[in-house]
């Protein structure tokens, strides 16, 4: 088993455990806080309708918009972190059949491996920073995933006799 096969499975397994984990932590102990935020932004927001309270409604909708945002961005990086991984498994079961030399394959599993940490992180990191400090690692990382995958395509295609 070649290097870049090894890193690509080995890599894809630590991936998935480490976002099962970090699905795992957020579920038994940071979900159920956002949720509550959101439901009470929503009860808010609707009973301050019924009595016309304009800015009230706003603001509670403000507090329901930035709730869900922090949500969507952690339930996302928690699944990304997961189907990316799924994908280094897959393609390192036969990542030995992609005809590129193996120093190049090799460059081209650390690229993905290093994108699929990175690009569910920068989605992740959000909503701890200025956002666009998150949202350029999580455009680095989606390019690390996807120029690697164009390169491989490329191979493939190039390998496969003409019809």
């Amino acid at each position: 088993m070649t290097g870049s096969r090894k890193l690509l499975l080995i890599g894809g397994f630590l991936l998935a455990i480490w976002g099962m984990s970090y699905g795992l932590w957020y579920a038994v102990f940071a979900e159920h806080q956002v949720l509550d935020s959101i439901g009470a932004s929503l009860a808010t927001s609707f009973s301050s309708a019924a009595q016309r309270k304009l800015p009230e409604v706003q603001a509670a909708i403000g507090n329901y918009q930035a709730a869900k945002y922090v949500y969507d961005r952690q339930v996302d990086a928690h699944g990304h972190w997961i189907g990316l991984a799924m994908l280094l498994i897959v393609l390192g079961i036969a990542f030995d059949r992609v005809p590129i030399a193996e120093p190049r394959r090799l460059l081209l599993a650390v690229s993905l491996l290093a994108g699929a940490f990175l690009f569910p992180l920068g989605v992740l990191l959000e909503t701890f920073f200025p956002p666009a400090l998150g949202r350029a690692l999580a455009v680095a990382g989606s390019a690390l995933v996807i120029l690697p995958l164009v390169a491989i395509t490329l191979g493939l295609l190039r390998s496969r006799p003409a019809m």
